[in-house]
């Protein structure tokens, strides 16, 4: 018998809305979709050809670090990216079109709009509002959540998402449903999403009982460890929660990226990368910020999503800004290693295309 392998998912060249991006940039054809969608020509180009390419998301620009820092950071972000052999493809709103891919004015103008109130944060829900109020003539800028940047890294045809932390089950969830989007886009878009595992304030082991049930696969690089390995809790490496699965390197993720691919499943996958060793605060120091922080929440009467704005910032002043530093240490972290294993990817791509097994 004869077993012929091909590439994970036939489809077009840029993925689901790929081919009327292609003529659009070939031949200038307008449909009412890539209205509301732009792939860069880098982006198009890249993944056309098979290249390496990184989705990396924009409301840490918008809505996490100022500006001018922010500017600074995005600029950075895309240099590791292409340091490590890949393409960056930063994903966000401007003037009411979802982008795929900026170059360095675009990217600027988006980031020197943070803070100011035509700047949104975007989510899955938000998308069509802030695109359809674009093409009414009301133009928004906006910084793409993890939700957000995988359904628009979907539909431009990209496998792996780079970001720092994911959002979770909060304490109480189990009363309030306050449960980050993050995760049932996880269960139902298949993209790749390397990050820090998610902040240490959120209910780690419902977040990951979530994950399993929305048919999420979850696994923690080891990282130099052996043996059982925690799932990282952001700027700790150790959450006292074990990792549903291990991974030793890129290659390994690489591969379960590829087969998850192949056997066409619908759902994302999440790759924890823990923080690295030196900008880590030890656990036990951060369970106590943690409390301190959720307490004052409380008090102050903090819902929603004002929540977790106002625990960050409650935690970055009791830390004197320790947590700024760990947090520029995670994302370029989790950038490199998302890299790394694009271009894992991309050899197997290469590898595997059209080859035949007996």
């Amino acid at each position: 018998m004869v077993l012929r392998v091909s590439s994970p998912r036939p489809q077009p060249a840029l993925g689901r809305v790929g081919q009327c991006l292609g003529l659009r940039a070939r031949y200038s054809i307008r449909t009412p979709r890539n209205s509301f969608l732009r792939v860069s020509e880098e982006v198009q180009e890249a993944i056309h050809s098979k290249k390496p390419v990184v989705a990396l998301e924009s409301t840490i620009y918008t809505h996490g670090f100022p500006h001018p820092q922010n500017t600074a950071l995005a600029s950075h972000l895309e240099s590791v990216v292409r340091l490590n052999g890949g393409i960056p493809a930063t994903i966000g709103i401007l003037d009411g079109v979802a982008r795929v891919g900026f170059d360095a004015q675009e990217l600027a103008e988006l980031t020197a709009s943070a803070g100011k109130p035509h700047t949104n944060k975007i989510s899955r829900r938000d998308i069509g509002y802030v695109c359809g109020l674009g093409l009414a003539g009301r133009k928004f800028n906006g910084g793409t959540t993890i939700a957000g940047t995988m359904v628009l890294a979907h539909l431009a045809g990209i496998k792996v998402f780079a970001t720092g932390g994911l959002g979770g089950v909060h304490r109480g969830g189990e009363n309030s449903m306050d449960i980050s989007a993050d995760l049932t886009e996880l269960g139902r878009t298949p993209v790749a999403v390397i990050s820090s595992g998610c902040k240490s304030f959120l209910d780690i082991p419902r977040t990951l009982e979530y994950l399993e049930t929305q048919g999420v696969g979850v696994g923690t690089f080891a990282d130099g460890r052996e043996g059982r390995v925690d799932f990282p809790a952001f700027w700790t490496r150790e959450s006292g929660v074990p990792s549903p699965t291990v991974i030793q390197d890129e290659h390994e993720a690489a591969a379960i990226i590829f087969a998850q691919f192949a056997l066409e499943l619908s759902s994302g996958l999440h790759l924890a990368n823990p923080i690295p060793s030196q900008h880590s605060i030890p656990k036990g120091r951060m369970d106590g910020l943690i409390g301190e922080a959720i307490l004052e929440a409380e008090k102050s009467g903090s819902r929603g999503s004002d929540n977790t704005p106002f625990i960050l910032s409650k935690i970055r002043e009791l830390t004197g800004g320790q947590t700024i530093d760990a947090n520029r240490a995670l994302i370029e972290s989790n950038v490199s290693r998302g890299t790394k294993i694009a271009c894992e990817l991309a050899k197997l791509d290469i590898d595997f295309r059209g080859e035949t097994y007996r």
